[in-house]
Parts: structure tokens; C-alpha cells; sequence
């Protein structure tokens, strides 16, 4: 099974396209922040979240509720696709819907090897994928900057580091961010 959560109507061919609301007409109404969610154990291939993660979880609680249930449905090696807005763009600031924050640094906290590592090196990172018993590997990631800075950027009017320094003191840099999950449910 593959599933397309928050499907909206961004409906995907050959995914279960699940939303919470009807009038978008998915092939199954679900509340992703009730549980336990529908589907079994271990009996899904593949999740697709497209600006959806940004809306779930206003608590931890939930959120660590989300990420629980994602990681029982998945089956070992699944892969997971999340997109949401960049934190500091404005299309994620002026949504009154968003009640989330992701990043790349934030998923890897439910990476155990992430958190083994944190432990080691006595960091002050919450080893989250111990405590709420999951493990994603983070396999890719890839931001979408907004055209102006892609055009700086292959023009050649700043370097890597410029940009990378410009992502984190300025608003409107990044468009979006994708991080490209593995359930890790067997030895490593």
C-alpha cells in the first residue's frame, strides 16, 4: 500500500489518497490526529506528506502520536516523502493553519542512529527516537529556493556559504524543504 496523506486535491495515481475533509473527495476520510489510524502494522510501502506535517501536531504529544503511527503502518525499509514550507517563508508564517515546524534537524531526532550518536558525544539533543520508540533514517533532503536566490546562486553573485548564511538570518530564502524518509524496522 501506498498512501498520499493530506491528500487534499493533489490526488496521486496509484496511492490510497487519504484527507480529512470530504469535500475533496478522497478515497478514505481520516483524521490523522486521532489513533490509532486505520491501516495495520507493517502494511505500508510508501507515505507521501505534500505541506501536510506543517498542520498536524500542535502539541507534542500529537505530533510524537503522528510519527508513532507513520512508523507502525510502515513496513521495514518504507519510504516516507515529506514536504512542507520552509519555517521562515512566508507562505508558511501567514498560514494560521500551520501549527508545526519541521526541518531537516528536527526529523533526524527520530533517526536512532542520530540519537545514539547525540548520546555518545553527550550532546543536548532529546534522543526522541528512543523515547517514543521509532527510527527514520534521513536519506535525502533538498530545498527549493525561492527564484531570486536561484538565480544568485547560478549567476554566480554568491557562494554556497553566502547562501547558507543568508537561509539562516533571512526570511524568503527557502520556498520549501523536502526530506526523504527509511523506516528502519530490522537490524542494521
Amino acid at each position: 500500500m501506498r498512501l498520499n496523506l493530506g491528500c487534499g486535491f493533489n490526488k496521486r495515481d496509484g496511492f490510497h489518497n487519504v484527507d480529512k475533509f470530504e469535500d475533496c473527495s478522497p478515497d478514505e476520510v481520516v483524521d490523522l490526529e486521532q489513533f490509532p489510524w486505520p491501516w495495520p502494522d507493517d502494511s505500508v510501502d510508501e507515505i507521501f506528506l505534500t505541506h501536510v506535517l506543517e498542520h498536524l501536531g500542535a502539541t507534542s504529544d500529537v505530533y510524537f502520536n503522528v510519527i508513532r503511527e507513520m512508523y507502525r503502518v510502515c513496513r521495514d525499509g518504507a519510504k516516507v516523502t515529506i514536504t512542507v514550507p520552509h519555517p521562515r517563508h512566508d507562505s508558511f508564517i501567514n498560514d494560521p493553519t500551520h501549527v508545526r515546524i519541521v526541518t531537516f534537524d528536527g526529523l533526524a531526532m527520530f533517526s536512532r542512529r542520530q540519537c545514539e550518536i547525540w548520546i555518545r558525544d553527550r550532546a543536548s539533543n532529546s534522543p526522541i527516537a528512543l523515547m517514543i520508540g521509532v527510527d527514520f533514517d534521513i536519506e535525502s533532503t533538498q530545498l527549493v529556493l525561492e527564484p531570486i536566490w536561484r538565480s544568485k546562486l547560478d549567476l554566480k553573485q554568491i557562494t554556497e556559504t553566502e547562501l547558507l548564511l543568508a537561509i539562516r538570518e533571512r526570511n524568503n530564502v527557502v520556498q520549501e524543504l523536502t526530506a526523504v524518509l527509511r523506516a528502519v524496522k530490522g537490524p542494521r
